[in-house]
C-alpha cells in the first residue's frame, strides 16, 4: 500500500508538535510553578525538540480524526505521549542502561549536558506529560482526563514501557553471573509489547477516547495498535541488524553485541521480515470494519514495515 499520504501526515504532525512542544517547553512559568531552571529547560529542549518522527501523537491525531474528535484534545494528547516517548530515550541512553552517545544524529542529553541533568530532564518530561493531560484545556469532560491519564499512566509505568525495559535488562543478563537469558518467543513477545508496544497502543487509543469512541471500535483500533508496536518493534531490529548510523541516527548493531533477546535472534532476518508482513496484514484486518475512512492507518502500518529510518 502506498504510504505516500501518511508521509505527509507525520510531516504535518511534526511541525505541529515541534511548535507546541516548543510552547510549552519554554522558559517561562507556567501558573502555579515557582520557577524553571534554566538549565533543566534547555535539557528538557534537547531532548524533545528538533527531531523524531513523531509517529506516535500522528498516531494519536489519526485516530482522533477517525472518530470525529475536534479541538486542541488530539494534538495535547499526542504532545503528552511525545513528552514521555522523550523522556523514555533521555533515561534509555543513559550509561547505566544502553549507553548511547548519539540520538537522533544529536549527542544524547546525557552527552550534551550531564548524566544527573538529563535524569532530573527524563523525570520533568515525564510529569509534564501528565500536567498536560490532567489540564481542562486537552478536554472539558473530567472523566476523558481522567481515562487518558490512566491511559498514558499504565502504558509508561510498571506494567508497560518502565517493566519492559525492565525484562531487557534482565534478558542482558544485568542482574546475575549467567549472562544474558535465553529467553523463548512468547517472553521476547511479551517484553517488547511492553517495553515498545504498550506506548503505541496507548497513542492510538488516546486518540479513541477523546473521539468517544464506543466499546467496539475501540477493541478494533486496539487490535490494530497492537500489531502495529510488534511491526514497529521489528523493524527496529532489523534496523538496528541492517541499518547505517548515518541514516538511522544512532549506533546500530548494538544489539547483538550487549545480547538483546530480539526475534530476529530466535527466528533470523528472513523469519523476522515474514513475522513482519504477517503483523502488517493483523492491521490491516483490524481495520476492515472501518471501510475507506481507516486508509491513513492501514498507510501508517504499511509505513512503519517499510521505514528506513
Amino acid at each position: 500500500m502506498p504510504t505516500a499520504s501518511f508521509e505527509a501526515h507525520l510531516a504535518a504532525t511534526a511541525e505541529r508538535v515541534e511548535t507546541a512542544l516548543d510552547a510549552v517547553l519554554s522558559g517561562r512559568a507556567a501558573a502555579g510553578e515557582r520557577r524553571r531552571p534554566d538549565r533543566l529547560v534547555a535539557s528538557m529542549r534537547h531532548a524533545a525538540l528538533g527531531g523524531g518522527k513523531r509517529l506516535r501523537p500522528a498516531l494519536t491525531l489519526a485516530v482522533a480524526d477517525l472518530f470525529g474528535a475536534t479541538g486542541e484534545g488530539p494534538l495535547r494528547a499526542g504532545l503528552a505521549v511525545e513528552c514521555v516517548h522523550a523522556y523514555s530515550l533521555v533515561h534509555d541512553d543513559l550509561p547505566a542502561m544502553d549507553d548511547d552517545d548519539m540520538r537522533r544524529g544529536r549527542p544524547t542529553a546525557h552527552r550534551a549536558f550531564d548524566e544527573a541533568t538529563a535524569i532530573l530532564a527524563g523525570d520533568a518530561l515525564q510529569s509534564l506529560a501528565f500536567d498536560i493531560l490532567a489540564d481542562p484545556a486537552t478536554d472539558p469532560d473530567a472523566a476523558v482526563r481522567s481515562e487518558l491519564v490512566l491511559t498514558l499512566a499504565r502504558a509508561a509505568g510498571l506494567g508497560g514501557m518502565a517493566g519492559g525495559q525492565m525484562l531487557d535488562l534482565a534478558a542482558e543478563g544485568r542482574f546475575g553471573e549467567t549472562g544474558p537469558q535465553a529467553l523463548g518467543e512468547a517472553e521476547v513477545l511479551e517484553l517488547q509489547a511492553m517495553k515498545t508496544g504498550a506506548l503505541i497502543e496507548a497513542a492510538a487509543g488516546m486518540g479513541a477516547i477523546l473521539g468517544r469512541a464506543d466499546a467496539a471500535r475501540r477493541s478494533a483500533i486496539t487490535t490494530y495498535a497492537r500489531a502495529l508496536g510488534a511491526a514497529f518493534q521489528i523493524a527496529d531490529d532489523l534496523l538496528d541488524a541492517e541499518g547505517e548510523s548515518a541514516a538511522v541516527g544512532k549506533a546500530t548493531g548494538k544489539d547483538a553485541d550487549a545480547g538483546k533477546a530480539t526475534l530476529i535472534g530466535l527466528l533470523g532476518l528472513a523469519g523476522a521480515r515474514a513475522r513482519l508482513d504477517d503483523l502488517t496484514t493483523a492491521a490491516f484486518a483490524a481495520l476492515e470494519g472501518f471501510g475507506p475512512d481507516a486508509d491513513l492507518l492501514r498507510q501508517g502500518a504499511a509505513y512503519v514495515a517499510a521505514r528506513r529510518s
